[in-house]
This record gives structure tokens, sequence and C-alpha cells, in this order.
């Protein structure tokens, strides 16, 4: 192992019979049991496991940054200090210098009123280690190092001048700021692009092996975990149930729920789904002829054109996988289809209406026909609704049904339909967890048995086991009911599983269009084969070997 032979003996992290409780009303919940485990220097540790596992709450103990409701036993000792009962003044001392943190989400991680430069020097000078002018020099190395262009201009940018991919990549300057010796990575990839996440996780490899920098990571990927992780530790109920490196872990796992975990990865088998003769010949649910969108521009300037010229059909029965990047179109051209933006320019016809110059009261009758599946269910439902009352919703909208009671019996078969009991309606949102939630919005959106079905990154978020019972859930109903189906998403794994027929947008236009097995068989635009090349394989040979290839499309 590379990284092994490089880094130094010395532990950078070394946990001990760690347990962590937290009081509730509800009594004690015992989160983390007896967990052992370390991280050398130059060493990357993943750590794996589905949401409630223990493993964020595991890591975040090395930084003390826990609640107050929290109880500790054990020893977590970091670069020789024993962070266990250390006050919150000798917690400071340790955050950003021994240990730093790269969070989930970097839009929440950074403050929006203040200027990329002014947070990136704050910790410095908090240290006492710079003066005014030395933490600026060294903000705008940071800048440099983590690869944003300019830096010297950037520095005095606000966090919503960067994109996403920026944006965390700022994160990660902010906490190799002060040259930690280890750094957690939580979820550092989740919600990036596959080409903008293999960018960041070569970030992280470089700062494995030329710095020696120790890196714990969380992660649900196990793509990311191929690709990056030296050795894996498994998480099941607090508990640690196998840990390996992680080339022993892919090709000979020992635990069933190890097992369970990498089965439940998709991968791009290169599917090839084929439409009935019956939809193959029907009139198409959607056609899109040189579909133009923009957004008026602000203060005199000219308008932005998100979408330029997109050509597609959507059949009845049909899944048609609209993949690219941020910034694409894609989410843009789903809003279109449910009349939810303008169409500029050319022809867009849903459900047999012209949406260019389509008034909203005549769209309005074709609503009822149209379902949509939103990327984070927790925002999309009312919290202060039970399950049952939000699916009904669109029943109450739509129909003569007068009251979710009424509606209640056609609730209970749309939340069995997608496997959930029926009991689970009386609860609310935040009463089910990410993939429950997902299944109830999925038959919130078949409640008035749709036509046509749209899903916008609907298993983004999910851990692997839970998306891939939500995608066989999805597949299965897909199948049942017949809806078309617009898959909006930038997981070429998942497009592979449902699709029939796939659009690659990069910058508002088509790159590519075809059946899913030419597509991703048969790649024939430079783009669409950087993005094939960027998804992460559960496999650490394999990805090495992907690797390579991205490396050398990305430099083509």
């Amino acid at each position: 192992m590379a990284a092994a032979a490089s880094a130094s003996d010395s532990l950078a992290v070394d946990i001990r019979d760690l347990d962590v409780s937290f009081a509730t009303d509800g009594g004690d919940v015992h989160a983390v049991r007896g967990v052992t485990l370390d991280v050398r220097r130059g060493e990357v540790l993943a750590i794996v496991g589905e949401s409630g596992s223990g493993k964020t709450v595991t890591a975040r103990t090395i930084l003390g940054l826990l609640p107050e409701t929290a109880r500790m036993g054990g020893a977590v000792v970091l670069d020789g200090t024993d962070v266990v009962g250390l006050g919150k003044k000798e917690l400071r001392e340790i955050r950003g210098t021994k240990a730093a943190m790269i969070f989930q989400e970097p839009s929440t991680a950074l403050n929006p009123v203040f200027t990329v430069g002014w947070q990136l020097t704050e910790g410095l000078r908090a240290h006492g280690k710079y003066t005014k002018n030395e933490a600026r020099a060294h903000a705008i190395e940071m800048l440099r190092r983590v690869g944003i262009s300019d830096p010297e201009r950037r520095v005095d940018d606000y966090p919503h001048q960067f994109s996403g991919g920026q944006k965390q990549r700022i994160v990660i300057a902010t906490a190799l700021a002060l040259d930690p010796t280890v750094i957690i990575a939580d979820e550092p990839t989740t919600a990036l692009d596959v080409t903008v996440q293999a960018e960041i996780l070569e970030l992280l490899r470089r700062l494995r092996d030329e710095d020696g920098t120790a890196i714990v990571l969380i992660t649900h990927n196990m793509g990311v975990v191929a690709d990056l992780a030296d050795r894996v530790a498994v998480m099941l109920d607090g508990e640690i149930v196998e840990t390996a490196t992680a080339t022993d872990l892919f090709a000979a796992p020992t635990h069933e729920y190890t097992k369970k975990l990498l089965a439940a990865v998709p991968r791009l088998e290169i599917a090839d789904r084929q439409l009935t003769a019956v939809a193959a010949a029907a009139e198409p649910i959607v056609v899109a002829q040189d579909l133009v969108i923009e957004y008026a521009g602000r203060f005199r300037r000219a308008a932005f054109r998100a979408v330029d010229r997109v050509s597609f059909t959507i059949k009845p029965g049909e899944v048609l996988g609209l993949v690219g990047e941020s910034g694409s179109g894609k989410t843009t051209i789903g809003r279109a289809i449910a009349g939810l933006t303008p169409v500029a320019g050319g022809s867009l016809r849903v459900l047999g209406i012209e949406m260019l110059g389509v008034k909203e009261r005549v769209f309005k009758r074709k609503r009822k026909e149209l379902g949509f599946v939103f990327q984070d269910p927790a925002t999309s439902f009312n919290p202060l609704l039970t399950i049952a009352q939000n699916v009904a919703e669109p029943l109450i909208v739509h129909t003569d049904v007068r009251d979710a009671a009424a509606a209640r019996s056609k609730v209970d078969e749309l939340l069995e339909a997608v496997q959930l009991p029926k009991a689970f309606g009386d609860r609310f949102p935040h009463e089910l967890s990410g993939g429950q939630r997902q299944r109830a919005s999925l038959a919130r959106a078949l409640a008035l048995d749709p036509k046509l079905l749209i899903a916008d990154e609907p298993t983004s978020a999910l851990d692997v086991s839970v998306q891939a019972r939500v995608l066989e859930l999805f597949r299965e109903l897909q199948e049942r009911f017949g809806f078309a189906t617009l898959f909006i998403t930038h997981d070429l794994a998942v497009v592979d599983l449902l699709a029939h027929t796939i659009v690659v947008l990069h910058d508002g236009e088509v790159a590519e269009t075809g059946t899913t097995a030419d597509v991703l068989g048969n790649p024939q635009d430079p783009y669409t084969k950087r993005l094939i090349a960027s998804l992460p394989v559960p496999d650490p040979v394999e990805q090495a070997a992907r690797r390579a290839v991205w490396n050398a499309t990305r430099e083509a």
C-alpha cells in the first residue's frame, strides 16, 4: 500500500473502547459502543455505515464536537492528547491546529455575509500566528493550493459567487489553514457532481501523499471509499463490525452487513432496457424541439440562456434519464415541463399542451396528470401535517375529495404500494427516516395516477442500501403503473438501472443522446466519456484504472 509505506509509524488518532450515549426525554440513547480504531499519519481511514450507525458521532469525538447531552467513556487520543474531558479552552486550541473538519454541506459551513478571505484568515488570526497582511497572503496561498483560479482576486469574493465544487474546495482550504495533523471529512462529496467529486478526491489524495495528512473519511458512498481509502471500518448500530484494508474488504468482506452494503451499490452494467412495442408506437407524452429557456438579466444585463436548442421525446412507459453536472440545465428543463419555468423559444409540448406562451389557466387542467418527486423530501413535506395529510394534498387540490380523512383509504393504498405500513400515515415527517420520507414522497407523486412523473435527484442523499431499495421500488412501480418518467440525476449508475434512453446535457446543450446501452456502452462525446470515467466504482483495483482514464480525459 503506497500511502502506508510513506506514512510515519506514529499514530495521529488512537481511539480505545469509546462509548457515547445521549440523554433524551425518552431515555438514554447508546450511540457508540466500545469502538476501538486508529489512524496513522499519511493514511485515509474510511468509516462507513448507514445513517444512525454512529460513524459521525465517533468522528466528532476527535474534535470534541458532541453536544452537552452526550456522555463519553474510553479514550480519544489526538496527536498525543486525550481529548476526552478537555475543557472548552483546551478544545479550541486543538481545533484547526491538530484536527480540522470538512463538513458535508459547504453552503452552510460558510458564512454568507463575509468574504471567503475573511473566513480563511479568521482562524489564522484567532490562533495568534499571523498578522493581518500575513494572514491574507496565507489565505491566497491556500486558495491557490486547493485549485481556486485567480486567488488574489477571488479572496475578496463571497460564498454565493462560487460553485458548489469551489465552495467545497474553500472549506478544505479553511480546514488546511493551520496545517492540522488530522482532517475529518464528513460526506465531503455527497452533493457534488461526479466530475467535481473526482477533483475533490484527487485533492484529498494529494494531501495524504504529499503532506502526510491523516484523513478520517465518513461516507456511505462505497465508490468513494474504493477510490480514496487505505483502510475501512464498517459500523453497525454503534459498533465496529469489520476492519480491513480497502483492497481486502472489497475483495473478501467477512461480515454479512458489509456484504449487504457492497451488494447494494449501483454499478454501471450497461443495461439494455427496451420499450414495449405498444409504447414505442404511441404518441409521446413530452416533445421538446429546439427548446430554449432563458432567465432575464438584471441591471440591463443580457438574459442568461440556461437551455439552448434541446430536443428529445418521452413516450408512455418510458424512463428518460436527464444527466449532467450542476448548471447544465437539467432541473430547469424539469421545471419547464411542470409549468414552473417559462419557455423562451423552440417548442415544448407536454401532455398535448404547447408550453411556449402557455397561460396558467390552460395548463392548470393538466397538472393533475403530473407527479413530482423532489430531491429532499424533508423540505417538500409540510412539517405540521401528518404523512397521510401530506400524501392526500394532491387529491384535495385536484379532485372532489374534501379533506385528508375522506382520502384516507386511497392514502393507505398508496403507502402500501410504496411498502410503508399504513399506520405510518399518522406520523409526522420528522418521525420517518430519509428513505421512508422518500417513499412517502413517491406515494404523494402517484396519488393522482399521473401519466408523467418528474423525479429530480430523488436518491442522491440516501444511504446505499436505502437508495437501492427506493430505486428497486421505483422501477417496480413504473413497470406496474406504466407512467412516463423524466429522471434527473448526475449518477450514471442510477440512470443505467432505470432509464430506457439518456440525454446528456453540458452547459445547456445536448452533448449526446440515445439508448442507455448506446450512450453508456459506447459514448461518443468527450464530455460523456469524462462523466463515465469520473464515476467511482466499488473496487479499489478497477477504480485505480478508472482514475488513470479520468486523469487522461481531464488532461485531454
